[in-house]
C-alpha cells in the first residue's frame, strides 16, 4: 500500500479529544498516507478553530460546516435545532415535534448547499430511509451518507441517486454492516474514520492515520485487493468534493 493514499471523507480535528496534540496526529496521519482531511464541526464554537486549522494546513485540512442534530449539555443530550442531517433515535428524539424541527432546519441548509454548489456531508442515525428521501426530495444529488448503518435495501435507494457511503474502523467490531458494504458498489463508497469516535477499540481514541483499517475491512468483505479499494475510494471522494481535488493539485 505504500503507493496508495487517502481522503479521510468525515472527522473531527477540531474536537476536545484532540486539542492538545492536533499537530502531531495531523503529522502522523499524513506520513501513514492521508493527504486529506475533511474535519466537520459539530456545534457552532467550532466554526473558528475549523477555520483556523484549515488555514493553518491549507493543503491538506477542508472545513466542511454543520450542527449535529444531537447536542450535549450540562443536563445531558438534547435534539438541537439547527443542524445537518438527522437523528430520529429514540431515547434522544422521543416526540414527532422534533423531528419536524430538524427536517425543518435541515432544509434551510440543505438550500446554502444548493446555492454554494457544495456537497452535504450527512448524520443519519436511526433515520437512514428518511434521509435518502429527504434528500432527493429536495434536490440534493451530491451527499455522503457518513456511517451508514441502515438496511441494504435503503442503502440501494441512494446508490440509484447517485449518494456516496463512508465507512470508519468501528465496522471491524462485528460484522453486521458486512452485507450492507456487500451491497454498495465500490463506486458509491468513501473512507471516513469518524476520529476521535469509531475506532477499531472502543475505548481508544481514533485518529484518521487508523483509516486503513476500515480500507481493509471493505476489502476483505468485497473479495477486492487493498490497493482497490483505496484506489477506488480516494477517486470516488475527489469526485464528491471537487474543491479538496483542486486544493490537492495546487
Amino acid at each position: 500500500m505504500e503507493t496508495c493514499w487517502f481522503i479521510d471523507c468525515h472527522c473531527h480535528l477540531t474536537a476536545e479529544e484532540f486539542r492538545q496534540d492536533i499537530n502531531d496526529v495531523i503529522e502522523k496521519s499524513r506520513k501513514a498516507g492521508v493527504r486529506a482531511f475533511v474535519s466537520v464541526t459539530e456545534q457552532q464554537s467550532e466554526f473558528e478553530e475549523v477555520i483556523d486549522l484549515a488555514e493553518r494546513y491549507p493543503e491538506s485540512v477542508m472545513a466542511c460546516f454543520g450542527i449535529h442534530p444531537i447536542q450535549s449539555s450540562a443536563d445531558g443530550h438534547r435534539s438541537v435545532t439547527v443542524q445537518i442531517g438527522l437523528d430520529f433515535t429514540p431515547w434522544f428524539v422521543s416526540t414527532s415535534q422534533q423531528r419536524e424541527e430538524q427536517q425543518k432546519v435541515f432544509a434551510l441548509q440543505l438550500d446554502i448547499a444548493k446555492q454554494l454548489d457544495l456537497p452535504v456531508n450527512v448524520h443519519s442515525r436511526s433515520a437512514g430511509r428518511q434521509t435518502i428521501a429527504f434528500l432527493k426530495e429536495q434536490g440534493i444529488w451530491n451527499a455522503l451518507l457518513h456511517n451508514f448503518a441502515g438496511r441494504p435495501s435503503v442503502a440501494l435507494e441512494g446508490v440509484q441517486a447517485g449518494f456516496c457511503f463512508s465507512f470508519p474502523p468501528a465496522v471491524t467490531r462485528n460484522d453486521q454492516r458486512a452485507k450492507l458494504i456487500r451491497q454498495i458498489p465500490l463506486e458509491n463508497i468513501c473512507l471516513e474514520t469518524d476520529s476521535p469516535s469509531l475506532g477499531p477499540k472502543k475505548e481508544e481514541r481514533n485518529e484518521p492515520e487508523k483509516i486503513r483499517i476500515a480500507c481493509q475491512y471493505i476489502a476483505a468483505v468485497k473479495g477486492v485487493s487493498v490497493e482497490t479499494v483505496c484506489e477506488v475510494t480516494t477517486c470516488n471522494a475527489l469526485k464528491l468534493f471537487p474543491k479538496v481535488h483542486q486544493r490537492l493539485k495546487e
